[in-house]
């Protein structure tokens, strides 16, 4: 037997990021604010830094406002450190990969320039390199416009797309290559021809890393419905980081799983946090400091009683003075006040308070001087006709005999609950029994049916019924409990009901197997997870199809690969794969995954921010206020733009205002 490794949960909190100082060069210079903004992860920093200096999920945790209550505040990216803690409190400014939410962007932009330690107030005097979606909308553009330039008064604002940044990172821009961008919310597959992206046959598959996550956060809850509250998406996250790959030949691969010698030597055992269960010294610990726990609530609440008491008594003795005075006025208020409706019933409340001080007094008293150890363990309950050996041998001899008991009786209900799992089951020998002995009771050539008439006729119905015949009766749990209750008193090694089969640990354990390849094969069959479009390898297919020969070979003699989930395991090979089987025979391709695919994004807005020239591909301020905030400078990393054409109402208008203007100047000619 192969002895598997129990791998351990990292469960990793975020560390809130740091406030950075205002650099020198940057608050005298324009130097460029460099955001990867995905859908995943923001990435920050300025173009002359080495790597980003901030990176967080991008993502708000807004608490619920509460009744009287002020508002809580709100978190932002790595402030968030227990991020399951707030799960239905988050909020992104993303919808699937569009920015739609511009409130929420606002937040992250304020998080955002506050940690690089901008202090110049109601501005930002920098332009910024910003990433935006494949083929972004216009109206998500012009409210990204909007809200930097509005908002924050920035002197420019570049846009490109995060795969074109990192293929221009790796140096492939100027040739020809097959552009497949896997993100969080969508994968894109963009051909690239001379520099070029051709956009009119650029396709968009609606699954990434989200649905991955999705999808094997389901498959475990369903394996393991017993651990569904442990079993997170921020833990199935780092399962599919660590744990989880891209088969190569999926079919093949499902059957290797199904071989128990390939199951053991690939699952991946994971362990639960899990609390041990307290040994018989610290059980009884723990009640005794539960009991003097109480004893100190008890103490407090009668002291509290008293003082109330006390008060009270203060303020009627001061309404009896009143009626010694003879002020009937301010008495008849005050016996008003206390509900009372003549001297007398004032001297009986006095009186009862009185009883009541005096009685809180002695209780506290007494227990005062009842010491602590005077809180004893109840006794254990053995039955009164037990009788214990007194010779050591005999007791341990007693001892065995009381635990092979106890087995028997263990025993007998495992056997039960096992027929009660085979009766569920259509082939196994009991249910077979089952159906045969009530068909030979429902035969129709009986002549009396006096089933249920004898002794013997039990034991038949204890065989057919579902439930297995005997229950476990309450009889038989007593027993159970005083045989273990004698082990408890008379061996010390006796655990209880945790010599069981399996530990605590090994049950809270989960054995990750088929579902390491069947998470990532989402890409390739969305239909798993009930999409109907086609995968990423038909995708591919399709987007070839677009081009004659030649154009297709030039294409895939560089497909690039990047984005985060180019970081799972086996991606390449299973590319390498789908192409040898869609192209033509002996055809020459090659497939390359960015050298980093989550930051080269970040790493080629960077240089392009570095370009001497990068305020010529900036929109200024002026620029968005005579072109409108859709507006979009075009440049090798950037979307196409496509200007939102006129509502015809107001084409309507403009051509009757023009109309009316050119008969107004032909009136004033004549």
């Amino acid at each position: 037997m192969v002895t598997m490794e129990i791998l351990e949960l990292k469960d990793i909190k975020t560390v809130p990021d740091p406030i950075h100082q205002y650099p020198k060069y940057a608050r005298e210079g324009d130097v460029p604010i460099v955001i990867d903004n995905g859908s995943y992860n923001c990435r920050i920093g300025w173009a002359v830094s080495e790597s980003p200096l901030l990176i967080f999920k991008n993502l708000i945790a807004k608490p619920r406002k509460e009744r009287g209550k002020k508002d809580g505040e709100t978190q932002v990216g790595n402030d968030i450190v227990n991020i399951e803690a707030v799960r239905f409190q988050l909020k992104t400014q993303f919808d699937r990969n569009v920015v739609t939410h511009i409130d929420v962007q606002e937040q992250i932009f304020d998080y955002t320039f506050f940690h690089l330690g901008i202090d110049t107030e109601g501005y930002v005097n920098h332009p910024i390199v910003l990433t935006e979606a494949v083929l972004n909308p216009n109206y998500s553009r012009m409210l990204m416009s909007e809200l930097l330039f509005e908002c924050y008064h920035v002197p420019g604002v570049a846009y490109g797309v995060d795969c074109l940044y990192s293929l221009s990172r790796n140096g492939l821009r100027e040739g020809s290559s097959l552009v497949v961008s896997l993100g969080y919310q969508s994968t894109h597959v963009l051909p690239v021809l001379d520099g070029t992206v051709d956009w009119a046959r650029a396709r968009r598959l609606d699954v990434g890393g989200s649905h991955i996550t999705a999808y094997l956060h389901r498959l475990l809850q369903l394996k393991y419905p017993a651990h569904f509250a442990a079993i997170t998406l921020s833990r199935a996250e780092e399962l599919l980081h660590e744990h989880c790959y891209i088969a190569k030949d999926y079919g093949e691969d499902l059957n290797n799983w199904s071989c128990e010698e390939h199951y053991e030597q690939h699952v991946r055992r994971i362990q639960l946090p899990y609390s041990v269960g307290l040994s018989t010294e610290q059980q009884r610990e723990r009640r005794k400091e539960l009991a003097r726990r109480l004893m100190e609530i008890n103490a407090r609440k009668r002291e509290q009683k008293l003082a109330e008491d006390e008060e009270q008594l203060n303020q009627l003795l001061a309404v009896q003075e009143m009626a010694d005075e003879g002020n009937e006025q301010e008495l008849q208020r005050a016996l008003k006040l206390f509900n009372l409706s003549s001297p007398d019933d004032l001297q009986k409340l006095v009186d009862q308070v009185q009883v009541r001080i005096e009685r809180t007094r002695q209780k506290i008293v007494t227990a005062n001087t009842a010491e602590e150890s005077n809180i004893e363990e109840p006794k254990p309950k053995v039955s009164k006709y037990v009788t214990t050996p007194r010779d050591e041998e005999d007791l341990q001899q007693w001892v065995v005999g009381i635990k092979k008991k106890r087995q028997e009786l263990l025993e007998r209900r495992n056997a039960r609950r096992q027929r009660r799992q085979d009766m569920a089951r259509r082939r196994t020998v009991a249910a077979q029994e089952r159906m045969r002995l009530i068909n030979q009771l429902a035969r129709k050539e009986k002549k009396d049916d006096d089933f249920g008439m004898r002794d013997e006729d039990w034991d038949v119905y204890k065989a057919i019924n579902k439930e297995g015949g005997d229950t476990d009766s309450d009889e038989e749990t007593e027993k159970l409990l005083e045989l273990e209750e004698i082990l408890r008193c008379h061996d010390p090694m006796f655990e209880g009901n945790n010599d069981q089969s399996a530990t605590p640990g090994e049950a809270h354990q989960l054995h990750v197997g088929v579902e390491r390849v069947r998470a990532a094969e989402v890409l390739f069959q969305p239909s798993m997870i009930g999409s109907h479009q086609a995968g990423l390898a038909e995708t591919i297919q399709f987007v070839l199809k677009c081009y004659d020969e030649p154009t297709a070979n030039a294409l895939v003699s560089t497909v690039f690969l990047t984005g985060s989930c180019a970081l799972i395991p086996g991606l390449s090979d299973r590319i390498v794969k789908e192409l040898r089987e869609m192209r033509p025979f002996k055809s020459k391709f090659s497939v390359q995954i960015a050298s980093d695919p989550a930051l080269d994004a970040w790493m080629g807005a960077r240089d392009f921010a570095l370009d001497p020239d990068v305020l010529d591909n900036c929109i200024s301020r002026q620029e968005y206020l005579d072109k409108g905030g859709e507006y979009l400078k075009e440049h090798r990393t950037s979307n196409m733009y496509c200007p939102s054409p006129v509502p015809l109402k107001l084409v309507d208008t403009i051509n009757i205002s023009t109309a009316v203007v050119q008969e107004e100047i032909e009136v004033d000619i004549m």
